[in-house]
């Protein structure tokens, strides 16, 4: 009973924290012009706030210090097993938030990352040392593990900060990671990391709702977040994969390998991350050059709406996660388990992406269905979704301006005439996707309808659109943009 007490109060301090500070934070960062611009290769369309990461560790903090209050009047011994993390936490607080702000190096971060890896190791006395069994390993020397942990760690820390792409995905995934490393905890008898990750799904929480809901109360996580949430998921890694971990867990009688446990439950930042950097030194380029060939790129290419891609995302981690739990269930060994989610990651993470860039590069008859169906999954035009977002943004409808034009600079928009809106218009709804419907765009762009088949014809000689399909009169059914 003290341990559902103890995670339910500190999961519901951090939830607190974080919704009352939110708005706050926001308001700094919209006065403060603390955002992140569109660019080429990023998909929102309009400056958005990015210190959403600060707000967070905020409910971190607030969660853990109810969480030990609470232990301490049920006469429990204080603990500082937390302190190495939530120190290593702050420490890529302030890296992330430099490198929101001011921007820094990858080698810079990269250095930091190191030092922080290794001060963590040693002021907790733990690291990656023991395979618990797989391929026959036990237990290992530190000569090993300290290395193996500072690849693993800054591997994690940046496939964290990567995957952030669009809304509600990095928030979302963390969530879902952080809830089975606290069941995992949790069976383990591991209470303080248990509350930690429990804790975490709480502050992050009212974060995703204004993510996904919000328009002028959206905030991104920004790499202060995702590199608190990268170094929060390598702590836990290490202490599920030290060798004073003896605990087991055992589902259907047979014992999970921990190696295939923490692979599984990050198998789609890694497996994402793994096949990116792969395709990118395949191209000779750096495999840290930033471009657009994440899995979450490729849906929205597709046409699927930024939620919907998240929540998409999502599943696949967690359907990753099952089969392991499947492989256990049917008495496989350590080593198979660890082939089973490899293979799952490879097929659904690998395979995803494939298919869908393999459809979108042809203009298939499957592009096209996905392309018909993919306008149902943007939810934010129904009426439901429209009172949330009301709901979300009325306290900071006084410091947060009106909403513009996506892409088009209020100047702009005060000088163009009806018809050059309304190509904006247009050519924003057909930006970065593979191909869109005409009716589509007549119906959901908010461009007058009679001008639409006009301003299409007018691209398509200025060569900038290219029809896919004609109907049976030659008018454009699905057209394109071409890139430029």
């Amino acid at each position: 009973m003290q341990t559902v007490i103890s995670i339910c109060a500190s999961f519901l301090a951090a939830f607190a924290a974080v919704s009352w500070i939110y708005f706050k934070i926001l308001r700094v960062a919209v006065e403060k012009g603390l955002v992140d611009n569109p660019d080429a290769r990023k998909l929102q369309k309009r400056p958005i706030p990015v210190v959403g990461g600060l707000a967070v560790f905020f409910g971190v903090l607030s969660g853990v210090l109810v969480g030990a209050s609470i232990h301490f009047v049920a006469g429990v011994p204080p603990s500082t097993r937390l302190l190495p993390i939530v120190c290593a936490m702050s420490v890529m607080l302030y890296v992330g938030a430099m490198d929101d702000v001011l921007g820094l190096t990858p080698k810079t971060r990269f250095i930091l990352e190191i030092l922080t890896m290794l001060a963590l190791i040693f002021a907790r006395g733990i690291c990656i040392d023991s395979l618990h069994g797989l391929w026959g390993v036990e237990d290992f020397s530190w000569w090993i593990g300290v290395p193996l942990t500072v690849v693993a760690g800054v591997g994690i820390i940046n496939a964290v900060n990567m995957i952030d792409g669009v809304n509600g995905l990095s928030s979302g995934l963390c969530m879902t990671c952080c809830l089975f490393f606290g069941v995992v905890f949790l069976m383990l008898g591991d209470l303080p990391n248990s509350v930690l990750a429990f804790v975490t799904v709480g502050a992050l929480l009212p974060f995703f709702i204004h993510n996904v809901f919000g328009l002028k109360s959206r905030m991104f996580i920004g790499d202060a977040g995702t590199m608190v949430m990268g170094v929060l998921m390598t702590w836990f890694v290490i202490s599920l994969l030290n060798a004073d971990n003896g605990g087991v867990m055992l589902i259907a009688g047979n014992q999970v390998n921990p190696v295939a446990m923490v692979v599984a439950i990050l198998s789609l930042p890694i497996a994402d991350t793994i096949r990116v950097m792969s395709m990118r030194i395949a191209h000779h380029k750096s495999p840290f050059h930033p471009d657009k060939t994440h899995l979450h790129h490729i849906f929205v290419n597709v046409g699927i709406s930024h939620f919907i891609t998240s929540m998409s995302e999502i599943l696949i981690d967690a359907v990753v996660v099952a089969s392991l739990l499947v492989s256990v269930a049917l008495g496989a060994g350590a080593d198979a388990q660890l082939y089973v989610v490899i293979v799952a990651g490879v097929v659904f993470v690998w395979g995803t992406y494939a298919v869908l860039q393999y459809n979108a590069k042809k203009h298939t008859a499957f592009l096209h269905w996905l392309t018909s169906f993919s306008i149902r999954t943007h939810l934010g035009r129904t009426a439901w979704w429209k009172s949330i977002t009301n709901w979300l943004d009325r306290p900071c409808e006084s410091f947060v301006p009106d909403v513009l034009l996506d892409g088009l600079e209020e100047s702009e928009a005060k000088k163009s005439d009806f018809k050059e809106q309304d190509r904006v218009k247009v050519l924003l709804f057909m930006k970065g996707r593979a191909e869109v419907y005409v009716s589509d765009i007549i119906e959901h762009s908010g461009a007058e309808a009679l001008r639409v088949y006009p301003i299409i014809l007018e691209e398509l000689q200025k060569g900038r659109v290219k029809v896919i399909k004609e109907d049976s009169l030659g008018a454009p059914v699905i057209v394109t943009m071409i890139e430029q």
